[in-house]
């Protein structure tokens, strides 16, 4: 079984470098991809995907957003958000939304919190480590 998986980020070389990781995957292929949430949803309006990278901060329509009239559009797509930053209140607000994960493994500070040390969760290490 192939999964379909669209890609939806606002940096045309993410998008590019996700293309060529998931196209290096027997199981795996790029049905479509989109610049922004709203561009996302009006395409996987016509397009089957299994499976939607979805970054979280976007013009025109963010992550949050889309993944929020996705689900209530019904599609049947598994929508996945990307972040780059360490805020949970994006995590938690793309749950909310209907996302079936989260990955914030590409971390950077978030804006006024440069410097801050991050902590960890309880993703990051083993029990016990």
């Amino acid at each position: 079984m192939t999964l379909g998986t669209f890609l939806v980020d606002d940096q045309r070389l993410v998008r590019d470098g996700l293309r060529m990781m998931i196209e290096a995957q027997d199981d795996l292929r790029v049905v479509g991809e989109a610049g922004d949430g709203r561009e996302a949803v009006t395409k996987l309006r016509d397009v089957a995907a299994d499976v939607v990278l979805m970054d979280v901060r976007m013009p025109v329509m963010d992550g949050v957003e889309a993944t929020r009239r996705l689900t209530r559009l019904g599609h049947p797509a598994r929508v996945l958000i990307l972040t780059t930053f360490d805020l949970d209140e994006y995590v938690f607000s793309a749950l909310r939304a209907g996302a079936a994960a989260a990955d914030r493994a590409l971390r950077r500070p978030a804006a006024g919190r440069a410097g801050r040390p991050r902590r960890p969760s309880g993703a990051d290490h083993a029990p016990g480590g």
